[in-house]
């Protein structure tokens, strides 16, 4: 095969890279846009959550439902979902590079189907944990936090987290997909799915805390969801992104800090 005609090949092949890339996205951005299954949109969603309210004091529609086994897996989809649509945009320069030195549908898919995986096993996490600050009544039925002392302990890990050096170290990972090609290539379509799955746990490593957010602002509300995604796009691609993510966390950490302020002074 010529020069010329390889190069031809390359460029497809990353254009289709692309375009499959934006299909998904556009696909989880549309399902979590449409309320992921839950009767309603997002936008309503957020419209009718009250961070603060109290659960005893909602009507009847928006009472407690039931932890079926069907409601948990639906949970559970949405939380993946959701994590598809706000963290796979940050990972689009690592899969491109990755298909563009390991041609191939099969080893692309599987690269990107190891970095998923590690957000749906984040996803369950979340369920669980869902599962537990509604039982505890910490969280209204409308997914949105219920208490102030929880709201503020949420913020400060978060922003501790992003001051820490564990944090900082998987920030620069994410933004330099060089690493994963000089220092953890594996041949292979098994190999292709290690590396998706050690890029996605040092990417979650990078972004936990903030995905944590989504407890404090509401889980299904789509302010916190499209903010967040921003910042963690931000963080991983804006030359100051290692800096932005340091101004993050001591902004809450302060925003915590007044959170308690005001539980005991208000």
């Amino acid at each position: 095969m010529s020069q010329s005609a390889r190069l031809l090949e390359l460029r497809r092949d990353r254009l289709l890279t692309l375009v499959a890339l934006a299909a998904v996205i556009g696909l989880a951005w549309a399902y979590t846009l449409l309320g992921v299954g839950m009767g309603m949109t997002a936008a309503e969603m957020t419209a009718m959550s009250s961070p603060w309210g109290a659960v005893g004091e909602l009507p009847i529609l928006f009472q407690p439902v039931p932890w079926t086994p069907a409601y948990a897996g639906l949970v559970l989809l949405m939380w993946w979902i959701m994590m598809v649509a706000m963290m796979l945009p940050s990972a689009m320069p690592m899969v491109l590079l990755f298909a563009a030195l390991r041609p191939g549908a099969r080893a692309v898919a599987a690269f990107a189907a190891g970095y998923l995986v590690v957000w749906g096993g984040f996803s369950l996490a979340a369920v669980a944990l869902q599962w537990l600050l509604e039982r505890l009544a910490l969280m209204t039925p409308m997914m949105a936090m219920a208490s102030l002392g929880l709201g503020a302990a949420l913020l400060v890990i978060s922003g501790i987290w992003q001051l820490t050096g564990w944090k900082q170290s998987c920030l620069r990972h994410c933004r330099s997909p060089l690493d994963v090609v000089i220092n953890h290539w594996r041949p292979g379509t098994a190999g292709a799915l290690r590396m998706g799955l050690r890029h996605g746990a040092l990417c979650l490593g990078c972004c936990w805390g903030l995905m944590l957010l989504l407890f404090y602002g509401g889980v299904m509300n789509l302010w916190w969801i499209v903010g967040l995604s921003v910042l963690v796009l931000v963080e991983k691609l804006a030359p100051a992104g290692a800096w932005i993510a340091r101004l993050t966390g001591a902004v809450l950490i302060a925003a915590g800090a007044a959170v308690v302020a005001i539980m005991l002074y208000a």
